[in-house]
């Protein structure tokens, strides 16, 4: 199999999805692009997650053309290829149907700065793009004009698509979306959360960035 490193994350990452509670049965999906090739891997459509392995995974170019793999790739799949044709910075990308981050989506509603974990994760509000057809590039048009400098959108009454340098970047995106969605909710049910100020959210992702981690 080509690209195996790539389609061993790319596997990895997709199984995340349940595990974290991002998605059920079939619905979501992982992709990653390879620098060198510029191919993706991607989830192939209708798989259960329990059942996937690292072979089923599809390898298609960027105009979508199926290099390798015998199972058809999601149906999301024009709307990731969109992004990465337009965005050459992105190397994976995630979609979910998370609850609390999709509740959001369906009221059209964008998460404002109200945690520190947003200000690190995220360096800004997390956007809500506008509403757009499933099945071909319109949403991936959506989220390249209305996701900005952040790694995650919500798009209306669909669902949460995260980016990143690398689909586990893009995963932590999607995981980190959800769970600070859960603590907005359960703020908003008690009261009207204060903002940070931009120039706290600023400093505050900026020493995230630099300083969290091993490095």
């Amino acid at each position: 199999m080509m690209l195996d490193k790539l389609r061993q994350e790319v596997w990895r990452m997709n199984l995340e999805l349940p595990k974290a509670g991002l998605v059920t049965w079939t619905s979501g999906n992982v992709s990653g692009r390879d620098r060198e090739t510029g191919y993706v891997v991607i989830k192939p459509s209708g798989v259960r997650y329990e059942q996937l392995q690292p072979e089923d995974l599809v390898v298609v170019d960027l105009q979508g053309q199926v290099i390798e793999g015998r199972l058809s790739p999601s149906v999301d799949t024009a709307t990731h290829l969109y992004v990465y044709r337009h965005r050459p910075d992105v190397g994976g990308v995630v979609h979910t149907h998370s609850p609390y981050a999709t509740s959001l989506a369906a009221l059209g509603k964008p998460i404002p700065v109200y945690l520190t974990a947003i200000a690190d994760e995220f360096g800004g509000p997390i956007p809500v793009g506008a509403y757009a057809p499933i099945g071909e590039e319109e949403i991936g048009r959506e989220i390249v004009r209305a996701i900005g400098d952040s790694s995650a959108i919500l798009m209306k009454n669909h669902g949460v698509f995260t980016i990143g340098p690398t689909a586990t970047a893009a995963t932590k995106a999607a995981v980190m979306v959800e769970d600070t969605a859960k603590t907005v909710h359960l703020a908003l049910l008690l009261g009207q959360p204060d903002e940070i100020p931009p120039e706290e959210v600023a400093r505050a992702h900026r020493r995230y960035v630099e300083k969290y981690g091993q490095k």
